[in-house]
Formats: C-alpha cells, sequence, structure tokens
C-alpha cells in the first residue's frame, strides 16, 4: 500500500493549509461537499470524453479529500465528517468509472461494471469490519487518528487515484486497466476477509 508513504510527505503541507482555512472559518465537511460536487463533474466530462478535464477534477476531489480530513484535524473530527468522507468517496469511485461507461458502452461497459462490482467487495470489507473494531475498541494508527479504523489491503486511496488517473491518461487501454485494478481489488477483498475472519474469531 501506498497511502502511508503519501501521508508521511503530505501531512505537513495540508496541516499548514489547514491552519489558514480554519482561520477563515470554513469547516471540513464544507469543504468535503465542495470536493464532492466538483469530482462529480468528471461524469459528463468522461461521458463526451474529455478526458483531461474530468484528471482535473479528479485531482480537485482527491485534494479537497486530504483537506478536508487535515481540517478536521484542526477543528475536532465528527462522526458525521467521517460518515461523509468515506460514503461520498465511494460514490465517486464509482461515479468516475460509470462516466467511462457512458463514454464507450460497447467497449467499456462490461469491464466498468466489474470495477464497480469489486468496489462493493472493498467498501462492504472495510465498512463493516470499521464497525467491528469500534465495539471491540480496536485501534490502528498507522493513518493517523481516524474517524473509522482503516483495514489494510492492496488497493487503497493512493492505488485507487493512481488507477483513476491512469484510465484518464489511457483511455483506450481502460478495459484492461480495469480488469488488472478490479482483480487487484478483489485481491484485497479476499485478504481483508480472511484477517477479519481471524481477528474476529
Amino acid at each position: 500500500m501506498l497511502d502511508q508513504f503519501f501521508i508521511k510527505h503530505l501531512k505537513q503541507p495540508l496541516a499548514n493549509l489547514a491552519q489558514q482555512i480554519d482561520r477563515r472559518g470554513i469547516k471540513a465537511n464544507q469543504i468535503t461537499f465542495a470536493g464532492f460536487f466538483l469530482g462529480l463533474l468528471a461524469i459528463p466530462a468522461l461521458s463526451v470524453e474529455w478526458y483531461g478535464l474530468a484528471m482535473v477534477f479528479i485531482l480537485l476531489n482527491r485534494l479537497m479529500d486530504g483537506l478536508d480530513g487535515a481540517v478536521a484535524r484542526v477543528q475536532g473530527p465528527t462522526d458525521l465528517g467521517g460518515y461523509l468522507d468515506i460514503t461520498l468517496d465511494f460514490i465517486f469511485y464509482s461515479g468516475v468509472i460509470f462516466g467511462f461507461a457512458l463514454a464507450n458502452t460497447e467497449q467499456n461497459a462490461l469491464a466498468a461494471s466489474f470495477v464497480i462490482f469489486s468496489f462493493m467487495g472493498t467498501g462492504s470489507s472495510f465498512l463493516s469490519f470499521a464497525i467491528m473494531a469500534e465495539k471491540r475498541k480496536i485501534e490502528r494508527l498507522e493513518y493517523g487518528k481516524k474517524s473509522l479504523y482503516f483495514i489494510g489491503g492492496l488497493a487503497e486511496g493512493t492505488e485507487t487515484i493512481i488507477f483513476l488517473l491512469l484510465i484518464c491518461a489511457l483511455p483506450a487501454h481502460f478495459t484492461l486497466l480495469a480488469y488488472v485494478f478490479g482483480s487487484v481489488c478483489w485481491i484485497t477483498t479476499v485478504t481483508r476477509i480472511y484477517a477479519g475472519y481471524r481477528t474476529l474469531k
């Protein structure tokens, strides 16, 4: 997983920016919503095959996703913030893939369906274990203090961002990239289920 490497290098710049945003009275959840709606603009951009513009919206969404967490650490994390962050992230990820299905239904729809199917595995295995981790007071702080327990896997935030940017940069190879990434997601899901089974048993 690449998340821990990138978090280490982005933490301080985001924290500095978060301090400035907090002084202006902007709330973390406002950033979450703004980033989400900007990210959704990637869908119509993809549907008309404006891949460069879609990439801009994806990057803005991801920037604001990192920023809302940094602001929340300044203002104090909330259950609502954690709930919105996770929920809107999964909708955004699937929305980008849906945009590729719209761009070329005949060529992309099956591969797009496979990726969204794989997101159901990663999302459900992540969220269901987070509930049990909270119930049993299990903590893991490699990612810093978060609203939800983050269980590991091969395909996390950084890997997903790289995948989304790759398919925008190489749209002709969407099908191949989608099947490769979807398969990595399923490896993540299977290993999470196994780890969760062992832990909870």
